[in-house]
């Protein structure tokens, strides 16, 4: 069964270290922490530059959603560039990680499992045209970055810019761009 999550229902609160705000979208089990989270997908506003915070035992996939980039520096890989139009970038969330700014504040999409219980993909896409979203293992969720429609088997659910939609893994689903295009992130969780 599809579960729609607006934008407006997004959960608010302080980064772990304190620096910036995030915007949590799900986090499961429900109501977990962040310490005990098996998996957690959220938004974050960067104003600054600084560290990241650490989660221990966390791996990670973030991208940068509105803004002009970051650079960051991550122990272990070195110097990535993240920007609105490259590709999520996968690391340990336990990796020491700094971010200088680009150009200004940005907006990041950032999705975290717990090692050895969950995994994860993020991945973008522009659909021009109605396109079947693949299968999964496990669960899905749709993160829209313009206003579109899902079709599933309960009808069709429309989604504005920021709100999400879990769908269960096997669950059909087809996204009906609403405009010329439809541009959204799918994040796939599942179990390690």
């Amino acid at each position: 069964m599809a579960r729609l999550l607006p934008n407006a229902d997004h959960r608010r609160m302080p980064w772990k270290n304190g620096g910036g705000e995030t915007v949590e979208v799900i986090v499961h089990p429900e109501g977990a922490s962040l310490s005990d989270f098996g998996w957690r997908v959220s938004m974050a506003s960067v104003a600054s530059d600084g560290p990241f915070s650490v989660f221990p035992g966390i791996d990670r996939t973030l991208a940068v959603l509105s803004g002009d980039g970051m650079a960051l520096s991550i122990e272990g890989l070195g110097d990535r560039l993240l920007t609105p139009q490259s590709a999520p970038l996968a690391f340990p969330a336990d990796a020491p990680t700094t971010a200088r700014l680009t150009g200004g504040p940005i907006t990041d999409l950032n999705v975290m499992t717990r090692r050895g219980a969950f995994r994860h993909t993020l991945t973008h896409h522009v659909a021009s045209a109605s396109t079947a979203l693949p299968a999964s293992s496990g669960e899905r969720l749709l993160l829209a970055l313009a206003p579109l429609g899902v079709s599933t088997g309960d009808g069709l659910i429309g989604l504005q810019p920021l709100d999400a939609l879990v769908l269960a893994g096997a669950e059909a689903a087809e996204v009906v761009p609403a405009g010329d295009s439809a541009a959204f992130y799918l994040v796939e969780i599942m179990p390690a």
